[in-house]
């Protein structure tokens, strides 16, 4: 029993295990984005998926879809390089229904965290339900990988150049730098929040939860955990 739990744990924290649990969340907001229409685009594009698009279009990537097949390209880069060898890992389907359920479990921590504060972690304006779903699957995916995967990585890397402290104090810094930019961002553009310092405590705390989060289990189950939290969020606005 212990065995099993402790290889559950190994596998799905694995880069080949969120590369293929978080398909789904992409091709469901991919396919979003496809039937929305022209006026509704500016909308439901999560405030992280554009600052990355912009970022690549400098390199001349640009377009729908040749930007959405570049970040698979460079997933499938990133599982492949990964230092466990493919050979260490089988595919076990049943893992990934523990893994819908664990995510569920932690998505439901994280709005019982967030007590009376049930605040969104994307920004929303709207009240069209498919649209808004579309976006929470959107913020679970893509500010995920800006504020999880890449910023944790760069702070790590850029302490790691300048102090000789241990492993878990770099990651811990590095969550906290990361997740006050994970807050921040939230009021930024037109569709961001008027500054609250409640609100950026809020957003913050939910930053520190997703990092840690993020460091034990990995960004599938980081990415899955975070759009659950905004739909069910959604369901209670939209209910109430």
């Amino acid at each position: 029993m212990i065995l099993n739990i402790i290889t559950y744990l190994r596998y799905t924290h694995s880069p080949l295990y969120s590369f293929l649990f978080t398909l789904p969340l992409f091709i469901i907001y991919e396919v979003g984005l496809l039937l929305s229409t022209s006026e509704d685009l500016a909308y439901l594009r999560n405030g992280a998926d554009a600052l990355m698009r912009k970022m690549l279009s400098v390199f001349g990537i640009t377009g729908l879809f040749w930007i959405s097949g570049g970040f698979l390209f460079g997933f499938l880069i990133i599982y492949f390089l990964q230092k466990y060898s493919w050979d260490e890992y089988e595919i076990k389907s049943g893992y990934f229904m523990l893994m819908v359920f664990e995510s569920m479990v932690w998505s439901y921590i994280l709005f019982i965290f967030m007590s009376n504060m049930h605040i969104l972690l994307m920004v929303t304006s709207s009240y069209r339900v498919i649209q808004n779903v579309t976006l929470a699957i959107g913020a679970g995916i893509y500010e995920e990988i800006l504020f999880r995967v890449i910023l944790i990585f760069l702070f790590n890397y850029i302490i790691a150049l300048v102090f000789q402290w241990n492993n878990y104090l770099k990651i811990g810094i590095s969550i906290v730098f990361a997740s006050v930019f994970f807050s921040l961002f939230h009021f930024i553009g037109e569709y961001g929040d008027y500054f609250s310092f409640n609100i950026f405590m809020v957003r913050f705390l939910a930053g520190i939860v997703l990092g840690l989060l993020y460091y034990f289990r990995g960004f599938g189950i980081t990415a899955w955990t975070h759009s659950l939290y905004d739909l069910i969020v959604l369901t209670r606005i939209t209910t109430q």
